[in-house]
């Protein structure tokens, strides 16, 4: 053959600008919707930022429970990378400890060899449309983790560092959410306009 016959069609680039997060009724929702057993899992995810699978790869060996400190060996980066974990996150953690011990498993998602290749089941997303929530995906974790850090008053620098985006333009995506707290930072400079002088 001359050409390649799919040289020109377009290909497809995967929308790296998209922030979907969980709004709090949405999240109660989905609370609701999950199999009480899978729920740690979400929690977790939402509460770290991890990718799905970097969840489903950890071991208990990468988890210092008495330093509340997940270590994520090989980042989708390629560096290493240390997770804090808020109490939420600890309780799950702790949750999934609890399992773990009657499974005997080392990884703290009891799952599957294929699941952990990426092949994971249905149960997330039949809780999605139960709860009715509309166009989120398991990444959107990640979403709703970065955009409330964000929303709470982190700076951008923080975020990426907790994200473990490698550059600063992965992580300026969530800076529109910052725009109440920049209205409250520019509005501290009326603090210096000069008073006018009362007429005699």
């Amino acid at each position: 053959m001359k050409e390649n016959p799919i040289s020109k069609v377009e290909r497809f680039r995967e929308n790296n600008a998209r922030v979907r997060f969980l709004e709090p009724a949405e999240e109660k929702r989905l609370r609701r919707a999950l199999p009480k057993e899978r729920e740690p899992e979400v929690v977790l995810a939402m509460n770290t930022g991890m990718r799905r699978g970097e969840q489903f790869a950890l071991k208990w060996t990468d988890v210092s429970i008495g330093r509340r400190l997940i270590t994520i060996e090989r980042s989708k980066n390629g560096e290493k990378r240390h997770i804090e974990l808020n109490d939420e996150a600890f309780d799950a953690i702790r949750a999934l400890r609890a399992r773990g011990l009657k499974t005997g498993s080392e990884f703290v998602v009891p799952s599957t060899e294929s699941e952990r290749e990426g092949n994971y089941p249905y149960w997330f997303e039949t809780a999605v449309a139960e709860a009715k929530i509309k166009n989120f995906r398991w990444h959107d974790l990640r979403h709703t983790f970065a955009s409330r850090l964000i929303m709470a008053g982190n700076d951008l620098r923080t975020v990426q560092e907790l994200m473990g985006h490698k550059t600063m333009s992965m992580t300026v995506r969530y800076a529109h959410l910052s725009a109440p707290h920049k209205r409250e930072a520019v509005q501290s400079l009326k603090k210096y306009t000069p008073k006018e002088e009362p007429k005699s």
